[in-house]
């Protein structure tokens, strides 16, 4: 079906259609894949996020098509021809694959998705859609979330298919549905999101009248399971540009329902100016700790950056002298991160891991100009543990004064903190620290059972290792008998 809107000279069409083409051409996967449907008697294309990301030029590994052929068909085509075949989204239509193939010079290794033509709609009260298959393209491509998504590529005669003039958005950089926004996000109002999560990652504009209607039906969010909204979160946050996408969800309310902390950092400032914009310098933050990420994207990292400061809305004070104080913020966010992430139900260990940076982000500004003993920066490591590394990160990405003294002098300052750490750490192993005797040897040496009080000496062994650096074996004896002597009194 020709596009409708393909004479509009905005629109790369042919440049586009060509890349598409060759992208086809050095993917034969594609072709082989067709050919077995077509053998069987239904009809293959490439659909939707695949042709967006072909014609921006950024396609990887991951193939999404489309077919009339119903789940348990597509089932058994999948199953001679892959190598490796899933069926987990069976349910709502939808077919898994691996498949290997060679590409000129090159093996590549595809994964595969392939879905029956389908319709699916929330019911108001249902968090689940209801799933009904369709007989025609068109349909499928009608039901899509933006018409930069509603495109495909009908194979193996690789005829391009554009009703809703997705081209043309495309070339545009702007998000539309194709049909009314009102529709869209009552069929599934997860796609509010989507569209946050899709201006994050591509650095489009949304329509204002999708904006309108995020705005207007914001509340339908609410029927959404929190896995999908927290699976939505995560890739907006970890895409190329969050603040667009985090600003959208906060301009809409939906933020108001999905992550309220968020929006409540937008505290009013005093009339005098002495506190910065907290929901401002949260959004530099996450910029500045995705600049120091060596390793690709780092959701750890990223939540923490986002949530650090979420205590302060419940601990500003106004003092007598005129200042704001936040005194406490770091404790009272780690809890409240904790509550939050829970409720998003992600991982209990990654809620640890982000809790625990948010409540030690503070814990550097008591270093000074370097008045820590070497027992306050051994706790530094100790209480950072595994998260050492993402810490100092989140540390450095937190000033975000335009004070440029002020902000060569905490990057000073925390150089030196980190070159102590270093020079402890080749001393002192830092990142295993241990007391000099373990719990056999406790129990060896005073005559004692298995029990809380070899807990009480190993914490004690533990203090002083932290306070006073590796001891002898004989010192660390008397250091014990000594504790115990004590306790026997």
């Amino acid at each position: 079906m020709p596009n409708a809107k393909e004479a509009n000279p905005s629109a790369p069409s042919q440049e586009q259609r060509r890349a598409v083409s060759e992208l086809l051409r050095v993917a034969p996967v594609a072709d082989d894949l067709a050919r077995r449907f077509q053998e069987a008697g239904f009809s293959l294309a490439l659909v939707g996020g695949s042709v967006r990301d072909a014609l921006l030029g950024r396609l990887g590994n991951d193939l999404d098509f489309t077919t009339d052929a119903r789940p348990q068909d597509v089932l058994k085509i999948m199953k001679s021809w892959a190598d490796a075949v899933w069926d987990v989204g069976i349910a709502f239509g939808t077919v898994g694959a691996q498949k290997a193939a060679r590409v000129g010079d090159a093996d590549r290794t595809w994964q595969i998705e392939v879905t029956t033509f389908r319709s699916e709609a929330y019911d108001r009260a249902s968090r689940k859609p209801e799933v009904s298959y369709g007989d025609s393209i068109e349909d499928d491509l009608v039901r899509r979330d933006f018409t930069v998504n509603a495109m495909a590529v009908a194979l193996p005669e690789k005829k391009f298919i554009d009703p809703h003039g997705g081209l043309e958005d495309l070339a545009a950089r702007v998000l539309r549905t194709p049909g009314t926004p009102e529709e869209s996000f009552s069929d599934d109002p997860l796609r509010m999101m989507r569209a946050a999560r899709f201006a994050a990652q591509l650095d489009f504009e949304v329509a204002p009248e999708v904006v309108k209607a995020m705005t207007d039906m914001a509340g339908r969010i609410d029927i959404v399971s929190a896995e999908r909204v927290r699976d939505e979160l995560n890739k907006l946050i970890l895409s190329p540009h969050p603040r667009k996408g985090l600003s959208l969800l906060v301009e809409t309310g939906l933020a108001e329902r999905v992550l309220p902390e968020l929006p409540a950092l937008r505290l009013e400032r005093d009339e005098h100016h002495r506190h910065k914009d907290v929901y401002d310098h949260t959004l530099i933050v996450l910029e500045q700790a995705m600049a120091l990420e060596t390793e690709g994207p780092d959701l750890t990292l990223r939540l923490a950056a986002l949530l650090h400061d979420i205590g302060k809305p419940r601990t500003r004070r106004f003092e007598k002298d005129g200042r704001v104080s936040f005194h406490h913020h770091e404790v009272v966010g780690a809890k409240m991160t904790k509550r939050r992430m829970t409720a998003l139900k992600y991982s209990n260990e990654l809620v640890k891991d982000v809790s625990r940076l948010v409540e030690l982000h503070l814990r550097f500004h008591g270093y000074g100009t370097g008045e820590w003993t070497d027992s306050a920066v051994r706790r530094y490591v100790r209480d950072a543990g595994p998260l050492l590394d993402r810490l100092h990160k989140l540390t450095r990405s937190d000033c975000t004064t335009r004070n440029k003294r002020k902000a060569s002098a905490l990057s000073r300052a925390y150089d030196g903190l980190e070159e102590r750490i270093a020079q402890l750490q080749e001393q002192e192993e830092l990142e295993a620290i241990r007391p000099d005797l373990d719990g056999n040897q406790i129990m060896e040496i005073l005559g004692i059972p298995s029990g809380p009080t070899v807990g009480q000496a190993y914490k004690h062994l533990l203090e002083l290792r932290l306070e006073n650096g590796p001891m002898e074996h004989d010192a660390a004896v008397a250091a014990l008998k000594e504790w115990w002597a004590a306790q026997e009194r």
